[in-house]
């Protein structure tokens, strides 16, 4: 299969993942393990036990090329802090797969099933890919410093497989080569409320304004003339 070839949003079949899945973990980590290679980047290794077990809690969507049945993606998330932020990780796409657009519904995917099973947690995102960090900001995540991220000891622990890990650690966590993105739906609830008393404010004016110009062109509201000066 040739990597220029074009794929259709139907050629794929993405779903949560399950313990059926289990038997894909195995290659998914190499995937992982073959991307980071490729690209001369960093990224924290994740065994087959470790995504078998996403896979069993139901925290991955697992993606196939239906006219072939190949595997072809694969996404998880991981919770944080009591379940107060969910981490969206683990993002890939087969190589003669990219550029149809998958990576973007896995996104999507993992994204919508994070706000499902965690509705008030902060999701937040690590990375050095910057087609990860735009899928983000579609979104609606926002850089933020990693003081914000995760306190949680096990997750920055999560990082010590990465070839970066000593930058991690010489900046007290605080910066690394991997930025920290992070969607507050406390914060965009906020922003919605915003959004909505001033286009509730906006609607009350216009129809004050359309009401008085109806008076005025019926001959039923009469303007006072200013009151001359003694």
């Amino acid at each position: 299969m040739k990597a220029e070839q074009q794929f259709a949003a139907s050629d794929f079949l993405i779903e949560n993942a399950n313990d059926h899945h289990k038997k894909y973990a195995e290659r998914i980590a190499e995937m992982l393990e073959e991307s980071a290679r490729a690209r001369g980047i960093g990224i924290a290794r994740r065994s087959a036990e470790y995504i078998a077990k996403k896979m069993q809690e139901g925290k991955a969507i697992i993606a196939f090329h239906k006219p072939s049945g190949q595997l072809a993606g694969f996404t998880y998330i991981e919770t944080w802090t009591h379940d107060k932020y969910v981490a969206n990780s683990g993002l890939i796409v087969q190589p003669e797969f990219r550029g149809s657009n998958l990576g973007k519904r896995l996104k999507h995917a993992s994204f919508a099933l994070s706000r499902k099973k965690y509705p008030d947690a902060r999701i937040f995102s690590i990375t050095t890919s910057h087609a990860v960090m735009k899928m983000n900001t579609e979104l609606g995540f926002s850089p933020v410093p990693f003081s914000e991220l995760t306190t949680d000891k096990e997750f920055w622990d999560g990082c010590q497989s990465c070839r970066n890990y000593d930058i991690l650690m010489r900046n007290d966590r605080k910066m690394c080569l991997c930025t920290g993105l992070m969607f507050d739906p406390e914060e965009k609830k906020k922003a919605f409320q915003k959004k909505m008393m001033r286009n509730k404010l906006v609607a009350v004016l216009t129809s004050v304004i359309t009401l008085r110009r109806q008076r005025l062109s019926n001959g039923k509201l009469t303007v006072k003339p200013a009151m001359k000066k003694l």
